[in-house]
């Protein structure tokens, strides 16, 4: 990579990482739409994984709620895994011009729910079978465009995940994802000495950001931060699929 694309790689990572540290979530979709306007979502995803599987390995343990999270979200994990091995050529494959579009798209989907405050709600007793189901189209979903928050994310808050037990959700739920994504990558030939040093630059940003984001969490509205992240997420997603689009149809 070159300079240039070394200090870009810095920036994204430090305000992907400040966005995780103010609302508990982000990194992977804020660095790899933003990175994805300058290289294709596979080769950003390379970059993000490592930083991802740390940033959420540390979220994973920092609370009380491991094993409940595990006995209520296998069903979702286990969905996931099978859905990311199994679309393991969407990315790198005759398929993947389309990554970029679809990226975009779910980008738009992701803001337009966060804004209008959708609220799904699903019973105690349905939620192992249906998570399974959410998870493998998360799965699938993610194997293609390598974010993994639809539609996972309104699922893990329609089942009454409270506050701190949400965070660490997401944590255990992304550990998971990642590794698989990691795996695919692996196999593709995409994780190589290639990018360890934007990797480490990635993770220097990461926590950078992290930290700088958790110190200022107190004395800034996240509800309002929340809102305008969500709305840069739309005007982000919205650009990538339509300079996509417009570079397919040229």
């Amino acid at each position: 990579m070159s300079v240039t694309m070394l200090l870009i790689t810095a920036a994204v990572f430090t305000l992907a990482g400040f966005i995780k540290g103010v609302i508990g979530l982000g990194l992977p979709t804020v660095s790899v739409g933003l990175l994805a306007v300058a290289m294709p979502p596979a080769h950003a995803l390379a970059i993000v994984i490592v930083p991802a599987i740390i940033t959420n390995i540390w979220q994973t343990f920092a609370g009380p709620y491991l094993r409940d999270i595990v006995r209520r979200l296998w069903p979702l994990m286990l969905g996931t895994v099978i859905g990311i091995l199994s679309g393991a050529g969407l990315m790198t494959g005759p398929y993947a011009r389309f990554g970029t579009i679809i990226l975009g798209v779910l980008l738009v989907i992701y803001a337009i729910v966060g804004l209008r405050q959708v609220r799904f709600a699903v019973a105690r007793p349905h939620e192992k079978w249906v998570g399974g189901i959410v998870g493998m189209v998360t799965g699938v979903v993610s194997a293609a465009t390598g974010v993994q928050v639809i539609p996972s994310m309104p699922f893990m808050q329609a089942i009454g995940l409270e506050k701190d037990e949400l965070v660490q959700a997401l944590g255990v739920f992304f550990t998971t994802a990642t590794f698989a994504l990691a795996f695919n990558l692996t196999h593709a030939g995409l994780m190589d000495a290639s990018t360890v040093v934007p990797g480490v630059i990635a993770m220097v940003g990461s926590f950078t950001g992290m930290a700088f984001g958790q110190s200022v969490r107190s004395r800034m509205d996240a509800a309002t931060f929340r809102r305008w992240f969500l709305v840069a997420m739309l005007l982000l997603g919205v650009y990538l699929a339509g300079v996509a689009i417009e570079k397919m149809m040229s």
